[in-house]
């Protein structure tokens, strides 16, 4: 699942005592885990069965909040209750992406209706503002682990032996994500780092073009596509490497620091703001295929000690600084019907 529908199941575990939750969406893996998880869920494979669907909730409730993750919901269900007159709290939630001409692309539009849009981070809402949001229409609630997750995780093993040698990516195989940057600080490091094993995770439109790359050029780095055991990989990796400089939050990188692993990420845009450099991460140049290289030689060399110590600190702020219950009453407040 994508970061925004691993937030959607966390946050409705968190609000379970405070709302009836019901799941509406495609077919997919959120919809399978909203079910294990005994949400309900309605699902729809058409945007003329997505709007058959809006009616009979509109119909059904009269009153509720409906919470969107796309434009096109919001609007759908925006124009269908300028004729149902139901009591509804809009709220749409901004999680990323980094095509903001896609993402952002109209919403300003949406400034004569009572919307609140929710964005992961201050960047996030600070993007929000420059495409056009009212900045009284937006509010910031950041990512979180809810504790269950955290009890689950498996967990890293203390760093026996200096250096990086096993290193996990975990992002959408697209262009804002930047997983070519990678291979391109690999071109850099010559044979440097031919002995580093690097596992991307994710699919996407630029993985077949990614892959024959890399099995040309870096043999030692693997697309390994779609894989439903993110955190398992994550606690049998020495590394998270992040790419995207546009990230509006980064979950991936709160799992791996959840998870005792250490992250390198570009010191940018949300991304930036989870990591306190050689506190609690590392960082190098947005888009600087150079300064990653040098990070990425620096790590394979790095004593234990540092990046055991970093490990530590880093679980810490996953459990404090991004905590359930701050995030969850945030929620209460704007979920509240007005």
């Amino acid at each position: 699942m994508y970061g925004t529908e691993r937030m959607a199941l966390a946050t409705a575990e968190g609000l379970t005592g405070d709302y009836h939750v019901i799941f509406l969406g495609y077919l997919g893996p959120a919809i399978f885990e909203a079910r294990k998880l005994g949400f309900e869920t309605r699902e729809f494979q058409s945007t003329p069965q997505m709007i058959k669907l809006f009616f009979r909730v509109l119909r059904e409730f009269g009153s509720l909040t409906f919470v969107s993750t796309l434009p096109r919901y919001t609007k759908y269900f925006l124009a269908l209750n300028f004729f149902m007159r139901r009591k509804v709290r809009m709220i749409h939630m901004i999680h990323g992406g980094g095509y903001e001409s896609v993402d952002y692309a109209g919403l300003r539009r949406l400034n004569k209706v009572d919307v609140t849009f929710v964005a992961v981070s201050e960047y996030g809402r600070q993007r929000l503002i420059h495409h056009g949001i009212r900045a009284d229409h937006t509010a910031v609630v950041g990512n979180f682990m809810i504790r269950r997750q955290l009890d689950a995780m498996p967990r890293r093993p203390r760093f026996e032996r200096d250096g990086v040698r096993k290193v996990a990516v975990v992002a959408r195989v697209d262009p804002p994500k930047r997983v070519d940057l990678l291979l391109d600080a690999l071109d850099r490091c010559g044979d440097a780092m031919r002995d580093v094993s690097f596992r991307v995770l994710g699919w996407g439109p630029d993985l077949d073009r990614l892959s024959a790359r890399a099995a040309k050029s870096h043999p030692n780095v693997v697309f390994a596509g779609y894989v439903d055991n993110v955190p398992e990989e994550l606690a049998a990796a020495d590394l998270l490497v992040h790419t995207c400089a546009v990230e509006t939050f980064g979950m991936a990188v709160l799992e791996a620091m959840s998870v005792n692993l250490p992250t390198l990420v570009p010191d940018a845009a949300g991304t930036a703001m989870l990591v306190r450099d050689g506190e609690t991460g590392f960082k190098y140049k947005p888009e600087d295929a150079d300064d990653l290289a040098r990070k990425l030689m620096e790590l394979k060399n790095a004593p234990a000690e540092l990046l055991n110590r970093i490990a530590q600190a880093a679980q810490l702020d996953c459990a404090t600084r991004f905590s359930q219950d701050e995030s969850i009453r945030q929620y209460r407040q704007i979920f509240s019907p007005r």
